[in-house]
């Protein structure tokens, strides 16, 4: 009966201390809601979350795919909401529709980081992101000057609801502006490269000229030389700036068919953390700068890829 009574004590012991333990080191859950994982560029921000988190046990990361679609993005969001996540970090497409949503989860008690892509409205905990403007005019400044100030470009768009899409427009256009001899023409991809295929390849069938091209992805302007090459022309005849500068683009440029890009971090080390000085009880930004850098030949060798 004493070697029963020791087992007994013993299991009882360990009962106490692991929930004792639990209390002490409650399992949290960050859940990611995020637009698409079809893109290289979001697909990519989701992981940088997952693996800053894997070096934490007590952390549960969890994520949603919207496939691009607004309201599917809602009722993902809405989903974490009544699993009562302890924090949700968002990647959104749609800057007016999923206010609603985001002002539900913050005054619900949830810490919600807004990432890269910033919403019409003040109900979150943190927004990351970079200087979208800066990016479009450092595109437009490189151009103009490859150009000397005369010339076609071609502006390659993202999606027209997100503010970065628009941000990066606003940003080219009031540069290139400055030069009176430049024309821009403007072509939507959705920041995907089966979307930039399609338009480059109708620009190319409807003899469009062009010197130089200003995309706002990386994965766009992939799109752009399949399309160029399927049609047989030469990928060094056009000057062309791509943005978020990937191991792709990087190779690109090193081997002289893709002139430059424009370094945009995917922040999702930086939302990992945020969130968990928050569950440490430690005051974070409203709004957070991620630094934006223009790479060439010139400087390809110095600046690692984002992925």
């Amino acid at each position: 009966m004493l070697f029963l009574e020791k087992i007994f004590l013993s299991f009882i012991l360990f009962t106490f201390f692991t929930t004792l333990q639990a209390q002490n080191n409650p399992t949290k859950t960050i859940a990611f809601a995020q637009d698409t994982m079809a893109n290289d560029f979001r697909k990519a921000q989701v992981y940088e979350v997952r693996d800053e988190l894997a070096k934490y046990p007590d952390v549960k990361f969890i994520s949603s795919d919207a496939n691009g679609q607004t309201s599917l993005l809602i009722h993902q969001i809405e989903k974490f909401i009544s699993m009562k996540v302890d924090a949700i970090i968002l990647g959104t497409n749609d800057a007016k529709a999923v206010v609603p949503v985001v002002a539900k989860a913050y005054h619900s008690g949830i810490p919600i980081i807004i990432l890269d892509r910033g919403i019409d409205g003040e109900d979150y905990t943190t927004f990351i992101n970079s200087d979208n403007i800066k990016i479009g005019t450092l595109g437009a400044e490189y151009i103009a000057q490859r150009l000397h100030g005369k010339g076609q470009v071609l502006l390659f768009e993202g999606l027209q609801k997100a503010d970065v899409t628009q941000l990066r427009t606003k940003g080219f256009m009031d540069e290139i502006s400055k030069y009176p001899q430049i024309k821009v023409i403007k072509r939507t991809g959705n920041y995907l490269r089966k979307d930039a295929i399609l338009e480059m390849q109708k620009l190319i069938q409807e003899g469009v000229h062009i010197d130089a091209i200003f995309s706002q992805s990386d994965s766009m302007l992939s799109g752009v030389r399949l399309a160029m090459s399927r049609y047989k022309m030469d990928l060094t005849s056009i000057i062309t700036i791509g943005c978020d500068y990937t191991s792709e683009a990087q190779n690109a440029i090193k081997n002289g068919i893709q002139t430059g890009s424009i370094l945009f971090p995917l922040g999702g080390t930086m939302a990992a953390q945020v969130v968990l000085k928050l569950f440490a009880k430690e005051a974070v930004l409203k709004h957070i700068l991620i630094p934006v850098k223009l790479v060439t030949k010139e400087n390809v060798e110095e600046v690692n890829p984002i992925f």
